[in-house]
């Protein structure tokens, strides 16, 4: 087996790994995915308040991301289906750069931690973003989607830290 890669088996075949023995805990996970636009489309969406004609772009997010939280066991293969105890999303304008930062955060109590439901949160939302602006040009980037925080489980992890 590779040294440290969870889900592979004693054969390197690829598995769910088994939480039956982990202890439940309150376990909480921070993801951001950045949407940078061109500079022309950025003062668009700045001038009509982040609207377009398919809707309030941001709160179509926030949905959407929702949506892929609640969805990230069937997205990923061996995830494991997970009660979701909170999400929330900030999506906020950069002043510095055309761009919005997308951080979505996610909560449970349970035996596996919440990390890769926040990543598919943030990166559903940045998507969406994507498809309600593509009108405004194709140059429009999905870009820097990570892990910020995680707490609970084995280790905690902050990406600022």
């Amino acid at each position: 087996m590779s040294e440290g890669l969870t889900h592979l088996d004693e054969a390197a075949r690829p598995r769910m790994v088994d939480v039956s023995e982990k202890s439940i805990t309150t376990r909480e996970a921070v993801a951001e995915a950045v949407v940078v636009f061109p500079h022309d489309a950025w003062a668009h969406l700045r001038e009509n308040g982040f609207t377009s004609k398919k809707g309030a772009i941001l709160d179509v997010a926030r949905v959407a991301g929702t949506m892929g939280v609640k969805q990230t066991s069937q997205w990923i293969p061996f995830c494991h289906p997970l009660p979701i105890d909170g999400c929330s999303f900030e999506i906020e304008p950069s002043e510095a750069e055309p761009q919005l930062v997308i951080q979505c955060r996610v909560k449970t109590t349970g035996k596996t931690g919440v990390e890769m439901e926040a990543l598919t949160g943030a990166a559903a939302a940045a998507l969406t973003i994507y498809d309600m602006t593509k009108a405004l040009g194709h140059g429009i980037e999905v870009s820097r989607t990570r892990l910020v925080s995680k707490t609970g489980g084995k280790k905690d992890f902050n990406a600022d830290a």
